[in-house]
């Protein structure tokens, strides 16, 4: 089974967290080299009048965003997997979550997190992340990770929803307004390559593809 989440490393991403993350990355620690990058901008955030009232939801939010972070760059998978949604929870079992963030750990180190614009509307969040850290294999480089997380809240709580398509999905149908300004986005991820940073996405993505062929 396929976990969706280019972050969750970088939850990813906070992560932003979610397994797609883990699936791209331990892609690229196989993956014989990089050819082909090209240095690239990186996305504008966007900005939003916020409504009277949403300041504490955007507080809460961005609260969630950086433990989430912290919990992943220490190795709390177990933590991570409270965080996710009831649909991602009942795809995966923590064991199998746990596992699979846990082989990772060779691959990258995370530093520090960049938390940038917070949009509430209702049980729905999007935050603009930028997460930073180091690939250890197949080459070493400075990274950073581009995401726009989504967090939605369940049972009273915010849970990290970047990698769950599905339950991601069903709150923007439920919020039309707020899906129209801030529709899915894929994460973007870059590497340092003589003091530029590099575009690698689409290396990433035709690796990840050339291995589900």
């Amino acid at each position: 089974m396929r976990i969706d989440v280019f972050a969750l490393v970088l939850l990813l991403c906070p992560t932003f967290v979610c397994a797609e993350t883990v699936q791209n990355f331990e892609t690229l620690a196989k993956s014989p080299g990089t050819p082909g990058v090209s240095a690239g901008r990186l996305p504008c955030s966007n900005t939003l009048t916020l409504r009277p009232g949403a300041r504490s939801d955007e507080s809460e939010v961005r609260g969630v965003v950086e433990r989430v972070f912290q919990q992943l760059r220490s190795g709390d998978y177990g933590g991570l997997y409270d965080v996710l949604p009831a649909n991602s929870r009942r795809r995966v079992t923590r064991e199998r979550f746990t596992s699979m963030l846990a082989q990772t750990r060779d691959v990258y180190e995370l530093d520090r997190i960049e938390i940038g614009k917070v949009r509430t509307s209702g049980d729905i969040a999007a935050v603009d992340t930028v997460m930073f850290g180091r690939v250890r294999r197949p080459i070493e480089s400075d990274a950073k990770l581009v995401v726009q997380q989504y967090l939605v809240r369940e049972e009273g709580r915010w849970r990290v929803a970047t990698g769950d398509r599905t339950t991601v999905r069903k709150f923007l149908n439920a919020n039309r307004a707020f899906a129209k300004k801030f529709p899915i986005r894929e994460p973007r991820a870059y590497v340092k390559r003589d003091g530029r940073w590099v575009d690698i996405s689409s290396v990433i993505k035709s690796a990840t593809r050339r291995r589900a062929t």
